[in-house]
């Protein structure tokens, strides 16, 4: 029987995370110059918006004189003219005044998504990479979903891809939204139930197992009153539990595979200090990934990022430096937890 008692083990989830090498894979060679990016070329293209977000600003502020006056007029005649009841008067002040922001502020969010497409486009050039406002999640989706990931949802808003390849393996980066909806009648709501990333990494080596690696805890016996299952079902995919070499981690992570061996190849130590330390630079938490034949598949919760756009000219330094560094410390994670053919780490060959 396993020991699910392991208070006095001399590793615990605090420990582990305190011995997180993340300077050691800030080391990895990939970065990306923010003075060269604002001095060069897409300095040039800033500079050559000037106008439409001046053209934004204007458009704006002319929309929201005209449909302020509109709405003030609209409100004066309901509320001491029409004799409507005040449930009617209440929704119609709120509902104008809604629509007359967004329709004002629409040039602005316009132009700022073109500047943020523009500027995060430069940074993934910088590594030889794409990138596009609009995503279509694609088969790793379907998988971050089938083996739990993702919780199920009503709504999906994808953006901010980032794909290519990355020090010659398959990259692709995302950001994703899911919410369900919940209550009834009057108490209807959105509720978030997942906002952070997903990433698609190729692995360097080659495996044809699946071995999925979620928080401790996550599937558990009685009603998640008892201790780790010994296996789990995906759509009829069995994956059993794997006893860990790392106590420590074991009380972090639980690991479940079609194949033992493979999976206490693939998810050692060292990869698990890696995913960790991408937690970190998401400043995000709940980080859970699936390997799947020659891929991992990771879905970390994390606030909104690479948000570089706006009308705001004086700011662009500082929100480009802050996208790269965002994105840079992603790729060197990406990187970190990948392997090379033979197994190595390929953060231990990188210089500099």
């Amino acid at each position: 029987m396993r020991d699910t008692n392991r208070s006095d083990r001399s590793g615990s989830l605090d420990g582990a995370l305190r011995q997180v090498r993340f300077e050691k894979l800030m080391r990895v060679s990939v970065d990306v110059n923010v003075d060269q990016l604002i001095e060069g070329e897409l300095g040039r293209w800033l500079a050559d918006q000037s106008g439409m977000r001046r053209a934004a600003k204007e458009q704006a502020k002319s929309r929201w004189i005209w449909s302020g006056g509109l709405t003030a007029c609209v409100l004066v005649y309901a509320w001491f003219v029409s004799g409507w009841g005040m449930p009617i008067i209440l929704f119609l002040t709120l509902t104008l005044s809604i629509a007359a922001g967004a329709w004002g502020y629409m040039p602005i969010a316009n132009a700022s998504e073109a500047i943020k497409v523009g500027i995060n486009s430069a940074i993934a050039r910088s590594f030889g990479l794409s990138y596009t406002a609009q995503v279509e999640p694609g088969a790793e989706f379907k998988l971050a979903r089938t083996y739990g990931l993702l919780p199920q949802y009503t709504r999906r808003h994808t953006e901010d891809r980032w794909f290519g390849a990355l020090e010659g393996h398959d990259f692709s980066l995302y950001e994703a939204h899911l919410e369900v909806r919940r209550g009834s009648g009057k108490n209807k709501r959105w509720e978030t139930v997942f906002q952070g990333a997903v990433l698609d990494v190729e692995f360097g080596r080659s495996f044809g197992s699946t071995t999925l690696l979620q928080r401790a805890g996550t599937h558990r016996k009685w009603f998640g009153l008892g201790g780790s299952k010994d296996h789990v079902s995906f759509g009829g995919h069995r994956l059993d539990l794997v006893d860990q070499v790392h106590p420590a981690f074991e009380d972090a992570f639980g690991v479940y595979s079609d194949d033992q061996v493979e999976a206490r190849v693939l998810v050692h130590p060292s990869y698990i200090e890696h995913l960790i330390a991408l937690e970190r630079a998401f400043r995000g938490d709940q980080l859970r990934a699936l390997f799947h034949k020659g891929s991992v598949i990771i879905a970390v919760e994390s606030e909104r990022l690479f948000e570089s756009g706006s009308v705001d000219e004086s700011g662009d330094r500082k929100r480009v430096r802050e996208a790269a560094e965002q994105f840079t410390a992603l790729a060197k994670l990406a990187i970190a937890i990948n392997q090379t053919e033979r197994g190595r780490s390929l953060d231990t060959r990188a210089t500099g």
